[in-house]
Parts: C-alpha cells; structure tokens; sequence
C-alpha cells in the first residue's frame, strides 16, 4: 500500500553514510532503515496530481470532470436518503466516501490527509464512535506493521540483505539466469520487509551497481530496470506483510464475515502465484528488451562491483548479521506456525522488534529502528480502515454493490463467474484511477464482499482475488512508487513511459488470465473454494 507523495522532495547532496557506529552500542545503528541511499538521487517522478491542477482557484479539466461525476453521484445517493430507500448514516458514509474517492484521485492533497480527514466526519457526523476510529490506530495490523518495520531496519542496518542479494547475482553466468536469480531473491524478501516501497529502496543500490556493471549493455541494463518493480509488486502478493492493501483486506474481510485471512493462510496461498507471476513477468521483459545475441552472451559480475555499497559482500557473515539471521528466521517460523503455539503474529513481530534492537543482540537500537518506520503509511492504513468498516456496518457497501453490481446476479448461471472476471478486472485497471494501493483496497473491498454472496462466490476468495489484482499498478510512473524509483533520471538508468505502456500491455491479459486460473482451480485445492458453499 502505498502512499504515495504529492509535493516535489528537496534532497540533500551531503548524504551522510547509511550506517554509524553509537558510542553506547556495540552494532552498526541504521539511518535509513528500508532506505539505504548509497549516493545522491534524483527523487521519484512526481505523481500526476500536484498543486499545477489548480491555478487562480480553478480546476484543471480532468479534476473539474471528477466532480461533476461526484456531485452527480452525490445527488443520487441523497435522493436515495431521501425517498427511504437508504439510512442516514448509509447517505453520509457515501457522501464522505465520494469526495475522499474524488481527493484521492484529482487533489494535490496527500491521501493520509484525506483518509483522515474522511475518519474524522464519519466521527463526527456520529456514523462511527472516536474509540472505534482511534481503536484502528491500534489494531493488530498496526502493531504487525510496526514490528516488521524494526525487524526490517535491523536487517538492513547489518548488511545482511546487501550481503544476500550481492551474493546471487554474482552467480549469474547468463542475462537469464541473473533476471531469474534476481527475482527469487526479491521473492525472498517479501516476508523480511514489509511494503513494496521499502523493498523497493532497498533493491535500488543492487540495480545501480548492476547497470555500472553493464554499462556497455544498455539492453539489458533496461531489463533488469523492468524486472525489479515488476517483481517487487507481483510478488508482494506471497505475504500479508507484502503490502499494506492486504492487512486492510484481511481487517475488512474479518470484519464482514468473521473469518479472517491469517499469515500462513495468506502465504499457502500467496506464495505460489508470487513464483508463477513474478518470474513469467521477468521473463517477458527480458524476452521483449533484449534480443537473441544479448540473451546468449555470457556475462560475469565481479565481487568488487557491490563495494560500494558499504557492506562486506564476500566472506563469513559477520556476528550481527548471523544474529539477526537467527530472529529473522525464529519470527518467520513462528508466523507460519500460529495454528500451533496461538501467538497472534503482531505479539510476535513486537517480540522479533525487541530482539533486533536489543543491546549487544541486534544490529540497531529501537529508538534509531522507530524512526524510520513510515509512520504516514500507518496513519492513512488506519484511517482507511474506519472507513471500510462504516461502509460495511452502515449499510452503504450493500446497497452500493446492489447499484453497481446487482445486475450480475440477473446473468443465470453465469453469474459467479462473470462476477469473478468483472471483479478482476476492474482491480486490474484501478491503479490507473487511485494510486494508492490501500485506498483501492478500501474502496473495492467493501462493496466485493457484500456483492459476492449473492452470486454465490465465497467472498474470502473474492477477496483475495481483488487484492492479488490490484498488485497490477505499473501502466504509468506514477502507479507505484517502485515504478517511480526505477524510471529514467539524471542519477538512474531506467525505462521511458513507452516501455511501461508496452510491458503493461502485454503482461495485463496474460495476468487476467493466470489470477482467474488460480482462483478457480489452483486457490481450491490450497483451502480456498471460490464458490461458496
């Protein structure tokens, strides 16, 4: 889940190191976290909304469209109110929902405002209680966010993931086998750092390194640009970590139907798409960037190359990495084995966060870890969550689903799957309307789980579904903010606008096709039916 950031970032060219030494702490403290700058960089593109759509207090076309449609919208959902055929806390909850869909989408206004500014008139307007909307901001989720966030600062403060990567791409002899190795090492990460951001960052410097290595193979410098975002994204879907759109899913899901999505669960699930999705997107990219004679040229990437990156990539681990290897891995498989020991998985990301900042244990301290957790991203994740939850308790999601989607139900027996195919595909195409992959969450969500019953689709499945799609945001720079950092700049040798257009046209059908698959057929057999029973 992204939050993505509307207003241009002045960045600093005395980048100090990502790593220092504390006078009172044994280990290397991180500055960084999920963010480890290894020199002076361009920022990401801006997003397309920015504070240029208004000018002299007028609307630039597109957004002066949007409202059009939303007061349209608005109207007829207070007629509805109006005629009985709707509560009053359902016309409200819709008419907040409608202008946070509308800033979302048009407004320079950054989407944790808006989330929170949605909240608080729920609160107000008595449709929500201020211990429900401030009970959100600590919720399970938050605290397993929180936890994995220090995890994943310890993690990076030792070296361990520079270490890791640096160590399988240098057993690549073939531009094949490296984009291969490459994403099963990003796989890897999806359940050591949360959000497809921080992985993101953290995968940035191994790209440089590798395009400075490749310099005189532009081809495949392009592809490999291609290959980190779209695997980052695709493979986000293996963990309940992997993004914050799928803790407000399980939540959202759990609420309405009291069943929820845990993390092993979630990876039986996740995981296998993440492989199938993930390498079938890298080897479109190196099949559609580089030709034959590129493909069967041999390549070799020396150890010097990751130098630097400030970490020893060659040699026995170092105490604090071997340390932080063991509670990674201890908390890993306490996630996976909750039906065993009952733990709830946030008790044990926060059990996992203390060990990694322990002193003479882990490889940063907490209070070094606590600041770089994103604490926006946890604000708008809450925020958002309250306003999944009014949709659902007031009544406006089902009569919202009744609207939009009520007519599926008329189709006969055709019903389930037409709904599956619809549901997929409007998840698919939604990155290119709101950006922010938890607010498509909270907004599809909702209406997808009171909708998928009626045609008798199961709507755990449904659920999971539209989430999985929704990891599909790499149509423009500005989808994603994985997308965003490997685009072409000064500082990064990236893709244009047009080989995103062109990977997202090709891989856009055939991901349609392989998430209906899965959820038909292969989620079945992993203890999701997507028929209800």
């Amino acid at each position: 889940m992204e939050v993505s950031r509307r207003r241009p970032i002045v960045v600093a060219m005395n980048v100090p190191p990502a790593t220092e030494r504390l006078p009172d702490h044994p280990g290397p403290v991180t500055m960084y976290a999920t963010r480890p700058p290894v020199r002076p960089m361009v920022p990401p593109p801006p997003s397309r909304r920015s504070f240029a759509d208004i000018r002299g207090g007028a609307l630039s076309p597109w957004a002066a469209a949007g409202l059009v449609v939303i007061v349209l919208a608005g109207a007829f959902v207070g007629h509805a109110g109006w005629s009985g055929g709707l509560s009053f806390d359902a016309v409200v909850t819709l008419l907040v929902f409608l202008v946070a869909v509308w800033a979302w989408i048009f407004s320079p206004l950054d989407d944790t405002y808006v989330a929170l500014g949605g909240g608080i008139a729920l609160v107000i307007f008595g449709i929500i209680d201020a211990d429900t909307f401030a009970g959100t901001l600590g919720s399970g989720v938050i605290w397993l966010l929180i936890g994995a966030f220090v995890i994943a600062a310890a993690v990076t403060a030792s070296g361990l993931s520079a270490r890791v990567s640096a160590r399988v791409v240098r057993r690549a002899r073939t531009p094949r086998q490296l984009v291969h190795l490459i994403t099963a090492a990003l796989l890897l990460t999806t359940f050591a750092i949360p959000a497809t951001s921080g992985r993101a960052a953290l995968a940035l410097p191994i790209f440089l390194t590798l395009a400075a290595v490749l310099r005189d193979r532009p081809r495949l410098v392009l592809c490999l640009a291609l290959v980190f975002p779209l695997v980052i994204l695709f493979s986000a879907v293996g963990s309940l970590l992997g993004a914050g759109a799928h803790l407000i899913t399980a939540e959202i899901v759990s609420a309405a139907t009291g069943e929820g999505i845990g993390f092993v669960h979630w990876a039986v699930l996740g995981v296998p798409l993440a492989i199938v999705w993930s390498h079938l997107a890298a080897e479109a990219a190196l099949w559609l960037m580089t030709d034959h004679d590129e493909r069967a040229r041999g390549l070799c990437v020396p150890p010097a190359a990751f130098e630097e990156t400030g970490t020893a990539t060659s040699g026995p681990l170092t105490s604090a990495q071997r340390r932080v290897s063991v509670i990674l891995g201890i908390v890993v498989v306490l996630w996976c084995s909750e039906p065993l020991h009952g733990v709830d998985p946030a008790i044990v990301a926060v059990l996992g966060a203390l060990a990694a900042s322990a002193p003479a244990v882990g490889a940063t301290t907490l209070s070094a870890a606590l600041k770089t957790i994103p604490w926006t991203l946890l604000l708008f994740m809450a925020a958002t969550l309250a306003l999944g939850m009014a949709l659902n308790s007031s009544g406006a999601a089902q009569w919202l689903a009744d609207r939009a989607l009520g007519s599926i139900a008329e189709t006969g027996p055709a019903a389930a799957m037409v709904f599956v195919v619809v549901s997929a595909v409007v998840s698919l195409l939604a990155h290119l309307v709101i950006q922010s992959r938890s607010a498509r969450s909270a907004v599809l969500i909702p209406i997808i789980v009171v909708t998928a019953p009626a045609v008798g689709v199961d709507p755990v499945a449904a659920a999971f579904l539209s989430t999985a799609a929704a990891g599909f945001c790499i149509t423009l720079t500005s989808s994603a903010k994985p997308v965003a950092m490997f685009a072409a700049s000064d500082d990064v040798p990236g893709y244009q606008p047009r080989h995103l257009l062109t990977m997202s046209a090709l891989l856009a059908p055939v991901s349609l096709v392989l998430l209906i698959v899965f959820a038909g057929w292969v989620w079945p057999h992993l203890g999701l039916p997507l028929l209800s029973s």
